[in-house]
C-alpha cells in the first residue's frame, strides 16, 4: 500500500505543472479512477475540506488520503511523494531556466499551460455539478452556483468561506434527508 500511495502522489507531483488547480484532476484520476480509494462524493468532500484549510491543496489531499490508506506513514509518504518531483526539478532546472528566462519559448510554455488547466478544472467542476444535481436537483445547485458567483465577484468573499458554508448546508441537508427516510421506514414498518 505504501508503494501505491507513493506512486500515485509522485505521478501527481510530477505531472501537476501549474499548482493546485492543475493537480486536482490528477489526484482525482489516481485516487478515484485508478486505485478507487475514495468515491466521487468522498473526493468532493476531501477537496472541499482541503480548500477551507490554509496551505497547498495537493499536499493536504495527499496527507489526508495517505493517512486514510496507510496511517501516519502513509500521510508522510503521500506528502513527500507529491513534493519530491518539484524539489528535484527546482534544484536541477534552476540554473538552466535562469539562463534562458528571457527567451520567448519559456514564456510560451507558461502561457500554453493556462488553457489546459482551465479545461481540466472545467471538466472537474462539471462533474461535481452533475453529481450535486443528482443529490439536490437543478434548482438548489443553480441557486448555490449563482449565489457563490455573486458573493465572490460582487462582495469579494473568499471562496473557502463559501465552500465551507455550502459544505455545512449539504451536511445538514443530507442529515435531514436521512432523518426523513428513517422516519418513513419506521412508519412503513408499523
Amino acid at each position: 500500500m505504501q508503494l501505491k500511495i507513493f506512486l500515485a502522489f509522485f505521478r501527481v507531483g510530477l505531472l501537476g505543472y501549474g499548482g493546485g488547480p492543475a493537480s486536482i484532476p490528477l489526484v482525482h484520476k489516481e485516487v478515484v479512477d485508478h486505485y478507487q480509494w475514495v468515491s466521487e462524493e468522498e473526493f468532493g468532500d476531501i477537496l472541499a475540506l482541503g480548500n477551507t484549510l490554509p496551505g497547498p491543496i495537493v499536499t493536504k489531499m495527499a496527507g489526508y488520503i495517505g493517512y486514510a490508506k496507510g496511517g501516519i506513514i502513509g500521510a508522510l509518504n503521500g506528502v513527500l511523494a507529491v513534493m519530491m518531483p518539484t524539489i528535484i526539478l527546482m534544484i536541477s532546472l534552476f540554473a538552466v531556466l535562469s539562463a534562458f528566462q528571457e527567451e520567448a519559448w519559456v514564456n510560451g510554455i507558461t502561457n500554453g499551460v493556462l488553457p489546459v488547466v482551465t479545461v481540466m478544472m472545467g471538466v472537474l467542476t462539471w462533474g461535481f455539478i452533475k453529481k450535486s444535481k443528482q443529490d439536490f436537483g437543478w434548482k438548489i445547485v443553480g441557486v448555490a452556483l449563482a449565489a457563490g458567483l455573486l458573493l465572490i465577484e460582487l462582495f469579494h468573499i473568499h471562496p473557502a468561506i463559501i465552500i465551507a458554508v455550502l459544505l455545512l448546508i449539504a451536511i445538514f441537508q443530507k442529515s435531514d434527508t436521512e432523518k426523513k427516510e428513517k422516519l418513513r421506514k419506521e412508519g412503513e414498518a408499523k
